[in-house]
């Protein structure tokens, strides 16, 4: 597998595991505890990782280093996890939260990554958003 599309791999492989695991959460279990949980688990995860994947620099120099988006991406993490959680205990299904926040987010970049990052949207990928949304209606209806 090439550098390319092993990201996407970890990508959705964690993802789908993410979704399986919030859902299989106890209802009990406070779900701040199951987040910090979690993150420490993460955290031991990247620690070891770390070894195998060296940076140029030392965890204090990246911290030094660091801007908001890195701090506003540990809130936005835990705000999702969050979430999803809730979510699931409130009931949504697996398939359409996972689906239906996939293509609310998307409908929100879409215009931000226009007018901030300077993207591109060719007409297949208009398309491709035109049938996302109707995908997540056809879903969303019982």
């Amino acid at each position: 597998m090439t550098s390319f599309y092993f990201p996407f791999v970890l990508a959705v492989g964690g993802m789908l595991f993410y979704h399986l695991a919030q859902k299989s959460i106890p209802k009990e279990m406070n779900p701040f505890h199951a987040t910090i949980i979690a993150y420490a688990v993460g955290i031991v995860l990247c620690f070891v990782c770390v070894l195998a994947y060296p940076g140029k620099r030392s965890l204090i120099g990246s911290l030094r280093d660091s801007n908001w988006a890195v701090f506003v991406l540990g809130v936005a993490a835990a705000s999702i996890e969050l979430g999803f959680l809730l979510a699931y205990r409130a009931g949504w299904k697996l398939g359409v939260a996972a689906v239906a926040t996939n293509v609310a987010v998307t409908a929100m970049l879409i215009p931000i990554g226009i007018l901030v990052f300077k993207d591109h949207l060719s007409l297949r990928n208009i398309l491709g958003l035109i049938f996302c949304v109707l995908g997540l209606v056809l879903v969303a209806r019982d």
